[in-house]
């Protein structure tokens, strides 16, 4: 071993190779069933509106567009609602009895909508499993990386939107068998479970350090990482962070370093959200039912909620052997494809009626040449009524791939962690309230206009995507946090210095 090694990190290598993970991913296993619980309760409606909406459905159930947009996008309001009151809760109660009191709002929701006998239950009951999914998504990463050390944090990171879109998944497979209200019963199913196991795990111990808790810092540290692990170098450390943090002013947000990577994270969850990844998700299978596509519906969204998972979990793996923008370029080159596909198949015009054949009658005689021929047609109909169905797998594919997973990655990297609670306050909350404006307009959009206006919209933006991606995004792989900052501070190279002496970042 080479003498200039510091002893810290000789000691600290030692104690690594003696953690066991095993209770760490019990911890954070249940605390991802409330991301579980978050992905069922976004894409609820998919199954449930064409239901609803049908001639066949209860009177005082029975939706019009409005109440459809309605039912559809008073989710995100709630989510904002909860991911603002998650940030305040946070630090007055701590994240895992944050994430634990998320099932007060999840139960309560489910029971309206299982039990529901007037509108207003659907809308409240959609509005409080909202507010359930906004305190989950802002209270569950944070938890996940407090308690997560450093060689499996990446890995953990992951977690959370792979459960998302794994419960996503659960509910449109369980739509094809079981029906609408019991989907809202089986949703509190994850919520309870989780509750049950966050009882036995421990708080986080930078909070119970933040609190002056230090008994309780260590025991719970010592049960993350196993009997054998030297608790004393990660405790001086969380320590040593919590003293040095301070709050950043309104002065130093006017500079550079910190008002150029908050304009950046704002605008990425802007354009997130506009490419329609949320209406698309929500009204899966309303949209399929309104392509025409060859399959019915709501297999055509079982097949996507795989594929998203499958696109997700690969995501995952490449994240950090392949560069961040390389995997931007991607995902909007992508998901432009797949969106200028959907707008050419979905604008069609009406074709001005011919005159009548002069005897009908003949069409029903058998000719061996029109047999032939209507046999090409349906087989035409047939492949032609798969393209929604792959356009929007190649949509969903290219979205997991980049612009979903990633923009939550580079607010991690390059907002400054003095201003990370305020900062990700912002993002969250300009995130939900352009997905509610999106996904109420879309509804209204579809029926004026059918589906090529909001699609025609998505190609565009996708566009915005590739030029913001090529103008405006640092690449951050295999750059430190120092060289992050100085690259915000100069605003033109990643050149930092130690010891009088440039380097260069290749």
């Amino acid at each position: 071993m080479d003498e200039n090694t510091p002893l810290l990190n000789r000691r600290s290598t030692s104690s690594e190779s003696q953690i066991n993970n095993s209770k760490l991913f019990l911890a954070v296993f249940a605390a991802v069933l409330g991301n579980f619980s978050f992905g069922y309760s976004l894409v609820y409606p998919s199954p449930v509106l064409p239901k609803l909406k049908s001639p066949d459905a209860d009177p005082r159930l029975r939706m019009d567009t409005e109440q459809a947009a309605w039912f559809g996008s008073i989710y995100t309001l709630g989510a904002a609602a909860g991911g603002l009151g998650a940030m305040l809760l946070n630090d007055m109660i701590g994240r895992k009895l944050s994430i634990m009191m998320s099932a007060v709002p999840s139960s309560i929701g489910y029971m309206l909508l299982g039990g529901a006998v007037d509108l207003w239950m659907l809308h409240v009951g959609r509005f409080l499993t909202g507010v359930a999914g906004g305190m989950t998504a802002a209270s569950i990463p944070v938890y996940i990386s407090e308690i997560s050390h450093k060689s499996v944090r990446g890995a953990l990171g992951s977690c959370p939107q792979i459960t998302a879109v794994f419960g996503a998944l659960a509910l449109y497979a369980l739509g094809l068998v079981v029906p609408w209200r019991w989907l809202a019963v089986a949703g509190e199913v994850p919520a309870v479970v989780m509750v049950v196991l966050l009882v036995f795990m421990p708080c986080s111990p930078r909070r119970l350090l933040s609190l002056g808790r230090e008994q309780q810092a260590e025991k719970a540290l010592r049960w993350l990482r196993g009997n054998h692990y030297d608790t004393h170098i990660e405790l001086s450390a969380i320590k040593h962070s919590i003293s040095t943090q301070n709050k950043v002013t309104l002065s130093q947000l006017a500079t550079p370093v910190y008002y150029r990577p908050i304009i950046i994270s704002v605008v990425m969850r802007f354009l997130q959200q506009m490419t329609g990844i949320t209406p698309i998700l929500v009204y899966l299978e309303p949209i399929f039912s309104q392509s025409k596509v060859s399959l019915e519906p709501r297999y055509d969204a079982a097949i996507v909620g795989a594929v998203r998972l499958i696109s997700v979990a690969m995501a995952a793996c490449l994240m950090d052997k392949a560069g961040r923008k390389a995997l931007l370029y991607t995902s909007s080159l992508l998901m432009f494809l797949s969106s200028l596909t959907l707008t050419m198949i979905s604008h069609t015009t009406p074709c001005p009626p011919g005159p009548a054949p002069p005897n009908l009658t003949v069409s029903l005689d058998y000719n061996p040449h029109n047999y032939t021929g209507n046999s090409l047609y349906a087989s035409h109909q047939t492949s032609a009524g798969l393209i929604p169905l792959i356009s929007t797998m190649v949509f969903i594919f290219g979205y997991a791939m980049g612009w979903g997973p990633i923009t939550w990655l580079l607010m991690s990297e390059v907002l400054p962690l003095v201003a990370r609670g305020v900062a990700s306050g912002l993002c969250v909350t300009v995130s939900w309230l352009t997905a509610f404006m999106l996904t109420h307009a879309f509804t209204h959009l579809v029926d004026s206009y059918g589906l090529y206006a909001p699609y025609l919209c998505f190609t565009v933006v996708c566009v915005f995507c590739l030029l913001f991606t090529a103008v405006c995004i640092p690449e951050t792989r295999g750059r430190s946090l120092e060289e992050i900052e100085n690259y915000f501070r100069t605003g033109r190279t990643f050149t930092i210095n130690r010891g009088h002496s440039p380097v260069q970042s290749s």
